[in-house]
């Protein structure tokens, strides 16, 4: 049985190891940042011990997925660039650790009268945080704006809202602290020059999302495979 306490743990334990990777990487160098990765694959498998296999396999496709993206987006086309110029090691195991953390939020609130209220929460601040990008931001998101598009088309039509409710609300504490802090910095247009961007653009939970999309048909796959090896027959006894 799941403990009620665990997504109260997972979410406190997400909103402290963040900033204090964020922190202690601010200085360092190559080595105690790959130390901090170290760390960081070693609390989510710890954290991972007490999930379902669907739970692993959801992260599992999340962090194939992102740290995809993260190469093409960051050294490739540079979107955005990390302070040493490379993909810090705790990055992949870090979008483990957001992704377990807004499924377990998500999940918690399921069938309680917050699921509503996360899920427009979410919708009215990122609608906000799209339009002070556009109209009053010196510095002008208009793909934020776009990427909200997409947030909005999670949120409203989504799988389960929920998730993608609960992942704005990681992502938006994520990306404003590690901007803040100097980990990563966001070019001020996209890889075609078509849309400007903030730092960070006020819609990237829309970006995350897709993340999200990702490892919540993960675990619809992975219902169906394990549904058809429970159906197949038992092999005749000799």
């Amino acid at each position: 049985m799941r403990s009620p306490s665990r997504p109260l743990l997972i979410s406190i334990v997400s909103a402290l190891w963040i900033p204090a990777v964020l922190l202690l990487d601010a200085r360092d160098g190559i080595w105690e940042q790959r130390a901090l990765g170290v760390a960081t694959w070693g609390l989510l498998i710890i954290l991972l011990r007490g999930e379902t296999r669907s739970v692993r396999v959801q992260v599992a496709a999340v962090i194939v997925a992102a740290t995809m993206l993260e190469y093409t987006a960051s050294p490739l086309l540079g979107l955005y660039t990390y302070r040493l110029e490379n993909v810090p090691s705790f990055v992949p195991p870090g979008h483990g650790l957001v992704y377990l953390a807004a499924l377990t939020i998500g999940n918690a609130v399921l069938g309680t009268a917050w699921n509503r209220r996360l899920v427009y929460a979410a919708l009215g601040l990122s609608a906000a945080w799209a339009l002070w990008g556009v109209l009053i931001s010196s510095r002008q998101d208009t793909g934020g704006a776009l990427l909200f598009l997409f947030l909005a088309g999670f949120l409203l039509r989504g799988r389960q809202p929920s998730v993608y409710a609960a992942a704005f609300f990681v992502t938006a504490y994520l990306e404003l602290l590690g901007t803040s802090i100097g980990t990563w910095a966001w070019a001020h247009h996209d890889f075609v020059g078509v849309t400007t961007l903030g730092n960070p653009p006020s819609g990237i939970a829309g970006g995350y999302g897709w993340l999200d999309m990702v490892g919540l048909y993960a675990a619809v796959w992975f219902g169906a495979l394990v549904g058809r090896a429970e159906a197949l027959p038992e092999p005749a006894s000799a």
